[in-house]
C-alpha cells in the first residue's frame, strides 16, 4: 500500500486513502450474515417534523388487515388512536366494540366477555405465548409495539425487511419453511413475504403497492413505538423559545442592573 502511494501524487494518495478507509468502514458495518439497512430519510426525522398522519392511518389499516393475524401491538391502546387525532372517537369506539374482550372476575368469580372499549389495548392474535408458538411451528411472532426501538436501524430496518425478499444467491441453501431476506440476521426468516400489490384497498385512493404498504406500516410502527413523538417535539420547541427569551431578558436586565456600578468612577482623596 505504501509503495503504491509513493508512486502517485500526494493529493491523489490522500483521495486513495480516503476511499480505502471509507470502504473499510463500510465493510465493518456489513455483518457476515446480513446487509445493513439503507437510510431512507423519513420525513418525520427532522427536528421540527411530525408524523404523516395519513400514512399512520393507512399503516394501521395494513397492520390490521395483514400483520395482526400473527403479530400484536399490545402497548397501543384504542385511546391512543383518539389522542393522536387521525381517527375520530366515534370511529375508534366502533373498532373497539367489534372486539370481544375477556374481563373479570365478576361478583360470582367468573370471567366474562364484553365489548372492547377505549382503555383496552389492541387485541393480540393469540391467547398466550404458548398458543402463538403452537400456531407457528415453535416460533413466537414478536410483538411490534417497540420493534422500531428494538432494531438498530429502526424504521429503515422495518421497510427494508418488508421489501427485501429475493431469491437466494447461487450456493446459498435455505432450509424448508424459511425464506431468504438479506436484511434479516442470518438471511433466513420464517415469515413469508407478507405484502403484495393490492393486498388492501385504501379508502383515500392511494395505490396499494407493496412498497407503499411497507412504507405506511413502517410509519405506523414508528408512531406506535413513540405516540408522544409530535407532542414532545412541539413542547421541546416551546421550551427552547421560552428559555432563549428568558436568557435574552436576563442578559439585558443584568446590564441594566449592574451597568451603573461597572461604569462608575471611584476617586480616592488624600
Amino acid at each position: 500500500m505504501a509503495a503504491v502511494l509513493r508512486a502517485i501524487p500526494k493529493s491523489a494518495a490522500s483521495a486513495a486513502v480516503a476511499v480505502t478507509v471509507a470502504a473499510a468502514a463500510r465493510s465493518a458495518d456489513c455483518s457476515d450474515d446480513h446487509v445493513p439497512s439503507l437510510d431512507l430519510g423519513w420525513s418525520h426525522h427532522g427536528p421540527l417534523a411530525a408524523f404523516d398522519a395519513k400514512a399512520v392511518r393507512r399503516g394501521f389499516q395494513v397492520y390490521k388487515e395483514v400483520c395482526s393475524s400473527c403479530h400484536s401491538v399490545n402497548r397501543v391502546n384504542y385511546r391512543n388512536l383518539v389522542e393522536y387525532g387521525a381517527w375520530s372517537e366515534k370511529e375508534v369506539k366502533a373498532m373497539a366494540e367489534d372486539v370481544d374482550v375477556i374481563d373479570g372476575p365478576d361478583s360470582s368469580g367468573e370471567m366474562f366477555e364484553r365489548p372492547g372499549k377505549l382503555s383496552d389495548p389492541l387485541p393480540s392474535p393469540y391467547a398466550n405465548d404458548e398458543a402463538g408458538r403452537a400456531a407457528n411451528g415453535g416460533a413466537l411472532p414478536p410483538d411490534l409495539s417497540l420493534m422500531v426501538k428494538a432494531r438498530h436501524a429502526g424504521v429503515d430496518y422495518i421497510f427494508n425487511l418488508l421489501t427485501g425478499y429475493v431469491e437466494p444467491p447461487e450456493g446459498k441453501e435455505i432450509l424448508e419453511g424459511l425464506h431468504y431476506n438479506p436484511y434479516f440476521s442470518g438471511a433466513s426468516i420464517a415469515m413469508p413475504p407478507p405484502l403484495m400489490d393490492g393486498a388492501v384497498e385504501y379508502p383515500d385512493g392511494t395505490p396499494a403497492t407493496a412498497s407503499q404498504m411497507a412504507k405506511d406500516v413502517s410509519v405506523f410502527l414508528a408512531w406506535a413505538s413513540e405516540p408522544e413523538h409530535d407532542d414532545r417535539k412541539q413542547a421541546g420547541m416551546k421550551w427552547i423559545f421560552a428559555l432563549g427569551t428568558a436568557a435574552v431578558v436576563t442578559g439585558f436586565y443584568k446590564r441594566f442592573r449592574w451597568g451603573p456600578y461597572k461604569t462608575r468612577q471611584i476617586t480616592y482623596l488624600k
